[in-house]
């Protein structure tokens, strides 16, 4: 071992074990940390895929779930106040309506915010079939009537109807409708089987 002048060795000292395996563990290094990032992002990619591959479509299910909540919201509305309503199915949306007894004619629902004229997302449409007849939802652009499709009736009765909210011309589809028992019940979501 070599030794200055003074007497003290110039080379490093042994260390003992313990400090060599404290000095390993001490942390992790800057690429280390840079691969597990990548492994959680891999992961989470594989996993937001499968999710979205599962024939999820949330606004699709969003709005099937708001035409089902009004629809009963307003068939107790019509018993409650024992007055008629109705429902005018569009192409791209639907307006719940109210039967004006003075004027004899059906108006929108000024009076309650919840039941205020729907537009669907992009991509969503309507289909509508009443009393097992489909309707055709396209109307002129400068059409004033407003008769309903579907009536809500003060008893809390309603129009026989199936409407079927959808993706893309039927991609996805889900189905409010009436059932045998008059209660109005949403059907699970049904994919088209691609071709």
């Amino acid at each position: 071992m070599p030794t200055s002048a003074t007497g003290i060795s110039t080379s490093n000292p042994p260390r003992p074990a313990h400090h060599a395996a404290a000095r390993a563990g001490a942390g992790f290094t800057l690429i280390e940390l840079l691969v597990v990032v990548a492994i959680i992002g891999v992961v989470s990619a594989v996993i937001m895929l499968s999710v979205s591959g599962t024939g999820r479509d949330r606004d699709l299910e969003r709005e099937s779930d708001r035409l089902y909540t009004l629809i009963n919201y307003a068939r107790e509305q019509a018993e409650l106040q024992t007055r008629e309503y109705g429902i005018l199915f569009q192409e791209d949306g639907y307006e719940f309506l109210a039967y004006d007894v003075q004027r004899a004619q059906w108006r929108g629902v000024f009076e309650d915010d919840a039941l205020t004229a729907r537009k669907l997302p992009s991509g969503l449409g309507v289909q509508l079939m009443v009393e097992t007849r489909p309707v055709v939802l396209r109307r002129p652009t400068d059409a004033h009537d407003k008769t309903p499709q579907v009536m809500i009736y003060s008893d809390g009765d309603l129009t026989q109807f199936r409407a079927t909210l959808e993706r893309d011309g039927g991609l996805r589809s889900v189905t409010v409708t009436e059932d045998d028992k008059g209660q109005v019940v949403e059907q699970p979501m049904v994919e088209a089987n691609p071709r």
